[in-house]
């Protein structure tokens, strides 16, 4: 289990006749930042609610931090953290207060806590709002409190499940950059749950996707993105400085080539399938004695990627969360002081 921060084999949940988590196995590397994407409805904040004890599997395994989730519970929720897509915090309350109040439920001693609020308080530049009420805060700033709150107890594994959901560019900028931070400074895993594909690709080392339920590809960002070499994802920009519609003919009678667009004057893109794709472009340009000014290569998107695994767009799916009490609630015998994170 060295280097392993999170092992799952098998990993299910079925609520009455639904499957929401189909089975899925795989490993989270100690140090890494890794990635859970998937539609509303996939299984992503369920497997989460699973790996941090909220949730018991119906069946399957799993272990974090080397902790088994079903027989050591408690000992997985001390080594960590949780924020989740909704904030838990107290706006009557100063962001000390409410530092205050959750380190003493991980049992935190008051030295040792007051030291740790003051600590990640400067970590996230918000030492001299430490001692104003919540409610005076705008959304950013509050989930950047949200987000120190489940660091009180220097988790090894840090949960981000939705952390910018709802937020402005800006405030998304200073959580993607914060989340960055903990993981270099802190040497915390995290595990981030994620419907947007630019911000996995930014902060991810390596990234599983996740769709009704099953893990339906994990590789590192570019290495998904190279899937679609090949395929008609693959699009070449080019700028030909005597474009004429003879070229543009030409070149949609070029058998790997599944679409000319026209940008401009002088623009065309164009998608092509093969590995001899970008010749073929260009020899059938220069044959109608194109003058070309530029080319390139354009990256498939991680949205490519998603929608050519899956089939449908990563927002495509209405969410589907199927609940009991006994899940509400968290597993049989936490208690109240062990559910917050």
């Amino acid at each position: 289990m060295d280097g392993i921060a999170i092992k799952t084999d098998g990993l299910t949940k079925k609520f009455g006749d639904f499957t929401a988590v189909d089975h899925i196995s795989f490993d989270v590397k100690r140090g890494e930042i890794f990635g859970f994407l998937g539609p509303n409805g996939a299984g992503k904040s369920t497997t989460i609610r699973m790996l941090c004890t909220l949730s018991r599997p119906t069946m399957g395994s799993a272990t974090v931090a080397g902790f088994d989730i079903m027989k050591e519970d408690s000992s997985v929720r001390k080594h960590i953290g949780l924020v989740s897509e909704k904030m838990i915090m107290y706006d009557r309350l100063t962001a000390r207060e409410n530092l205050r109040l959750f380190g003493q439920l991980y049992n935190l001693e008051n030295e040792e806590l007051e030291k740790r609020i003051d600590e990640l308080l400067a970590f996230v530049r918000m030492t001299e709002w430490g001692d104003h009420q919540i409610r005076t805060y705008s959304t950013g700033m509050k989930q950047r409190i949200n987000v120190i709150r489940a660091l009180l107890n220097h988790p090894e594994i840090l949960f981000l499940d939705e952390p910018t959901l709802g937020l402005d560019p800006q405030s998304t900028n200073e959580i993607r950059e914060l989340t960055r931070k903990i993981n270099a400074d802190e040497k915390t895993t995290i595990i981030l749950t994620t419907h947007m594909m630019t911000e996995a690709d930014m902060l991810c080392n390596r990234i599983g996707i996740i769709d009704k339920g099953k893990i339906v590809a994990l590789e590192s960002p570019s290495n998904l993105k190279k899937m679609l070499a090949g395929t008609d994802k693959s699009t070449i920009d080019i700028e030909i400085s005597n474009l004429t519609s003879d070229m543009i003919s030409g070149l949609k009678s070029v058998p790997s080539v599944s679409s000319v667009q026209m940008e401009g004057d002088t623009r065309l893109k164009v998608k092509a399938t093969g590995n001899e794709a970008f010749d073929n472009v260009i020899d059938s340009i220069r044959k109608q004695s194109g003058r070309i000014v530029s080319v390139k290569n354009i990256e498939p998107t991680l949205e490519d990627v998603f929608l050519h695994i899956t089939g449908h767009e990563v927002k495509d799916q209405a969410a589907v969360r199927p609940t009991r009490s006994s899940d509400q609630h968290g597993p049989p015998g936490m208690r109240p002081k062990q559910r917050v994170r």
